[in-house]
């Protein structure tokens, strides 16, 4: 098929293509409104019109140089001359739809992308973008099934309950508890956070269950119940200790809290409590004293099986020169005993 040809048969299934278009377009008064259905027409005419132009002037460009084309070559040629006018609708309909955006008219615009352009995507994303979040919602749920940027749409629309039901079915309970928070409903929130609280400790997530509880809940005491659970049962013990410790804010209960704990604290965690101990020791000058004797303690239950330990007075005792001096000459002497 020459050139020619193939621009008529084009041309023919254009206009017959236009016709169903036209008819499908007037079949939407049935479901939306008249003057939504006059716009859409209206930028498919435009567009056709354009389409048209292009098709014509191809064909009166083909008609003068027909005879100067020969056989050869001329299938890669019907390919170019193919795929060149495909490229230009498309680019008319692009060019169409920036200047629609550039106007501030999205709903036009997201017209010609879903359309005249068959990209839903960029359609719903042009409403969203446009402020026209109901509209860009209902389209990414029916056009694209995409419930997250849904509700994502419907929740910057203050559609709440809309936005509830979509981030159920995504199981995303955190953002229900906040939805419902956010609109007041805290019995409802705080069920839905207890969920997320259980789901972090049956994960032995304690920090996280802690967040839950203390962030969102508000519930201090629950916060620490949970921490303390993770310390004992060693559960990312060291980050449960420093939380629970962080969370006492008087001193004087922390000080009473810290020699309580160590009280309780079985030989095979003292280490772990030593470490902790440390960020204790920075804290407050007031937990000097109880920090650095219960270091001193846990060092010389250690120092027999674990020598390097003592290095770690040098931590709660910075600018003592004396104590450097007698690390210094403890390893000294061990390492002469061992030599021995």
């Amino acid at each position: 098929m020459n050139r020619q040809k193939f621009i008529d048969k084009f041309m023919a299934a254009f206009v017959l293509l236009a016709m169903f278009k036209v008819v499908g377009i007037v079949a939407q008064l049935f479901h939306e409104s008249f003057w939504s259905v006059v716009g859409t027409l209206g930028i498919f005419l435009i567009v056709a019109f354009i389409i048209l132009i292009v098709i014509t002037f191809l064909k009166d460009k083909e008609q003068n140089n027909r005879n100067l084309v020969g056989r050869k070559g001329s299938g890669s040629s019907n390919f170019y001359v193919e795929n060149s006018l495909f490229d230009r609708i498309r680019s008319k309909y692009e060019e169409l739809a920036e200047k629609y955006i550039a106007e501030k008219d999205y709903k036009k615009a997201a017209r010609v992308y879903m359309n005249l352009l068959q990209d839903n995507y960029r359609g719903a994303k042009t409403l969203e973008n446009g402020g026209l979040y109901n509209e860009a919602a209902v389209v990414y749920l029916k056009k694209l099934n995409n419930k997250s940027d849904a509700a994502v749409c419907y929740e910057k629309a203050k559609q709440h309950k809309k936005a509830i039901e979509l981030y159920k079915e995504m199981e995303q309970k955190e953002k229900v508890g906040d939805l419902y928070k956010e609109i007041n409903d805290f019995k409802n929130a705080h069920h839905y956070y207890q969920l997320v609280a259980d789901d972090y400790t049956g994960n032995n997530q304690m920090v996280k269950a802690s967040l839950v509880y203390r962030k969102k809940m508000e519930k201090t005491e629950e916060a620490q119940k949970v921490l303390l659970k993770g310390w004992e049962e060693d559960k990312d013990a060291f980050n449960c200790l420093n939380n629970y410790f962080a969370n006492i804010f008087d001193i004087k209960k922390l000080e009473s809290e810290i020699m309580n704990l160590y009280e309780k604290t079985p030989d095979n965690k003292k280490i772990t409590y030593l470490d902790a101990m440390k960020y204790e020791f920075k804290k407050s000058q007031e937990l000097h004293a109880v920090t650095r004797n219960i270091a001193y303690e846990i060092i010389a239950e250690k120092v027999n099986t674990r020598s390097e330990i003592v290095n770690e007075l040098k931590f709660f005792n910075p600018n003592d020169e004396v104590i450097l001096k007698d690390i210094s000459r403890f390893k000294t002497a061990r390492n002469k005993m061992f030599r021995n």
